[in-house]
């Protein structure tokens, strides 16, 4: 059989990035696609350009492809690595194996690609494969099972920003989280031309869960939710991890302890009054001394978030601020009570 230069067919150097890959791959998919270009020609390249990024896309294979050395002269006969002599390829009908020719119909891939990839095909990740009952002898089936094992060992995990709010917390019921699930392009098996995902090899999938938080938790603790992280072709799923991110515009969380603001004018910081204040466990009413200063807490016990033991504290933090509407009149009088302050 024939060696097969897939820098060649994609046009770029043999140290080109995975970008500057990909980048030439979508331009020629774009112009070779059947339904773009009508001719027979287009097609055979077509399926030439989708075997070469196959390969050079993947990082495993694009390794194994390269390992060839003074091999990949072009054009010249080909005859497969040692390891390889091993490998059957066996289409199943009715409960009996018959001997398949990939030179064929076989997802359109020829038969350097699959003598050189035979054993990597087995465990479905190549493309148009579905049927297919890749066979090896026992002297191979060592490499198989680690190629397999080093598939499996993917990382399916995936990590996300909790912001939860004081009131989530002391509700104590499980929050909803909707985040954007990031995946390769199973169609078009990351990039090219691809209705499903426009080219870009990237399916953006929307996604909910629940969950429930634990009573004290901690800023930046994760909390792990099995099996919703991504999955690969295999069927394994991942955990989604989500980092717990105190956020409110309305309270300082600290623990099961709270801090919120108190407005007051100067003339009740000076003189004292009464407030009445919102927090979660309804309204109340607070008495603040007499001569408080901006900046002062004054502690209110058990009205905090929940804890394994009753509640926390809430901390109202005094801020004295100045209206804007003040009268002439009072601006004459704060005149004066400045000069006998003085």
């Amino acid at each position: 059989m024939k060696y097969k230069d897939y820098y060649e067919t994609l046009g770029v150097k043999r140290d080109a990035t995975e970008a500057e890959i990909k980048s030439a791959y979508r331009k020629l998919a774009r112009k070779y696609h059947p339904d773009v270009n009508k001719t027979k020609e287009a097609e055979e390249k077509f399926k030439d350009i989708n075997e070469a990024y196959e390969v050079l896309s993947d990082k495993q294979k694009r390794n194994r492809y390269d390992s060839l050395g003074s091999n990949w002269q072009g054009g010249a006969d080909y005859t497969p690595p040692p390891g390889f002599e091993n490998f059957s390829f066996n289409f199943n009908q009715g409960g009996g194996a018959q001997s398949f020719d990939f030179g064929g119909n076989a997802g359109g891939f020829s038969d350097f690609f699959a003598s050189l990839f035979g054993d990597m095909m087995g465990a479905g990740s190549t493309r148009g494969f579905s049927g297919f009952d890749f066979t090896q002898s026992p002297r191979s089936s060592s490499r198989s099972s680690s190629t397999s094992a080093k598939k499996s060992s993917e990382d399916l995990d995936v990590t996300k920003t909790l912001n939860v709010t004081a009131k989530e917390l002391f509700d104590s019921k499980p929050i909803s989280v909707t985040y954007t699930q990031m995946d390769k392009c199973g169609y078009c098996n990351g990039g090219g031309y691809c209705s499903h995902c426009g080219g870009t090899g990237i399916l953006s999938t929307p996604r909910t869960v629940k969950v429930k938080l634990p009573k004290d938790i901690q800023e930046g603790k994760k909390v792990r939710l099995k099996g919703e992280g991504k999955t690969d072709a295999y069927g394994n799923k991942g955990d989604l991890y989500l980092v717990v991110h105190f956020k409110d515009s309305e309270y300082e969380i600290d623990g099961t302890n709270l801090t919120k603001e108190v407005d007051i004018t100067p003339p009740e910081a000076v003189l004292g009054c009464h407030k009445e204040i919102e927090t979660l466990h309804g309204k109340i009413n607070i008495k603040i001394p007499a001569g408080v200063s901006s900046g002062q807490s004054l502690r209110l016990k058990n009205l905090g978030l929940p804890s394994s033991g009753g509640y926390g504290d809430l901390n109202a933090k005094i801020k004295i601020v100045i209206p804007k509407n003040y009268s002439k009149e009072i601006i004459d009088l704060y005149k004066e009570i400045q000069k006998k302050t003085s």
